[in-house]
Order: structure tokens, then C-alpha cells, then sequence
């Protein structure tokens, strides 16, 4: 998972120094106000970390049914991140901001939504996973071992989103 982690971490430094490069040789930016659905997204975001934590903190004091039900509903404010990052795709479109168009900036953000949705499509996946072990009569060591993995690489893609936000805030103009 650390590797994974630490992959993912390079990609996205790779991306914003990329972004750098090209927004601060040619003076560019990415010349647009970003949609308000982006700021809601980082709180669902937010959300979904807290209710993860809590779902881990519920299968360490054995309460199984907490757990399912903070880890179902991570699940759910994550399905609603995952839509909400592609309205404001849809809304950068409808604003005249075009994935391929003369200002690279401007694909940059969604080279960035993108990469992040790849990620947690892949969270989504071990979320399921966990949820469904979370039924399974499977030793708590190993509960908790799905609970902390699937922590890790949440919180990480947290964490990433927010940097990634923050840093998109920064480059509007």
C-alpha cells in the first residue's frame, strides 16, 4: 500500500510541476473561477474521512454494527464525491472550458479530476471489499487489517484532493 501511495504521491507532483512549468514559463493560468460543486466536493470529501475514521474506530471497540454502517455511508458520500467531481466537469464545459484547447492550464484541471477519479474508483473498490469482509465471518485481526488498508489509502486520496483544490484555487488567475 505505501508503495502504491508513494506512486500515486509522484504522479500527482508530476502533474502540478508540469502545470507549473507551462503556467509560469508562458504566464498562463487557468483563466476561469472554478465551479462552486468543486468546494462541495472537498467537504464530501471531508465527510467521508470522518465517517471512515469512525468506521475504523467502531471495528476496533467491536461494534459491528457501527461499522457497517459509518462504512456504508463512506461509501455513499464517496459515490457523491465521484458525481460531483463529474458535474463540475460538465460545468467547466459548459463555461467554455474544453479538455483540449489552446490554454494547457485549463486541461490540466481536468488531468487532475481525472487522475483523482481513477484513484478513488479504485478506494470505491476496497471500500466494497471491506464492507463486504465487514459481513463475512473473517477473524478480526483481519477486519481490522481491511479497515486500516482501506483507511490509509482514503484519507491519502483526502489529503491529495485538498492539495489538488487548494492548488487549483491558487492557479484561477
Amino acid at each position: 500500500m505505501w508503495i502504491f501511495i508513494f506512486t500515486s504521491f509522484m504522479l500527482f507532483a508530476a502533474f502540478t510541476s508540469g502545470f507549473i512549468v507551462y503556467s509560469g514559463g508562458k504566464k498562463h493560468a487557468i483563466n476561469v473561477i472554478l465551479p462552486q460543486s468543486l468546494m462541495y466536493s472537498t467537504v464530501v470529501i471531508l465527510l467521508s474521512s470522518v465517517t471512515l475514521f469512525l468506521a475504523s474506530r467502531a471495528a476496533k471497540s467491536l461494534s459491528f454494527s457501527k461499522q457497517k454502517l459509518f462504512l456504508w455511508l463512506t461509501l455513499v458520500l464517496g459515490v457523491a464525491f465521484f458525481a460531483l467531481q463529474l458535474y463540475s466537469c460538465s460545468k467547466l464545459i459548459d463555461m467554455g472550458v474544453y479538455f483540449i484547447n489552446p490554454n494547457a492550464a485549463q486541461s490540466f484541471v481536468y488531468v487532475f479530476i481525472a487522475m483523482h477519479l481513477i484513484h478513488i474508483i479504485a478506494a470505491l473498490l476496497l471500500l466494497l471489499n471491506t464492507i463486504k469482509g465487514s459481513y463475512s465471518d473473517i477473524p478480526q485481526a483481519k477486519n481490522l487489517f481491511k479497515m486500516e488498508m482501506t483507511s490509509i489509502f482514503w484519507h491519502f486520496l483526502d489529503i491529495v484532493w485538498i492539495y489538488l483544490y487548494v492548488f487549483l484555487l491558487l492557479n484561477q488567475y
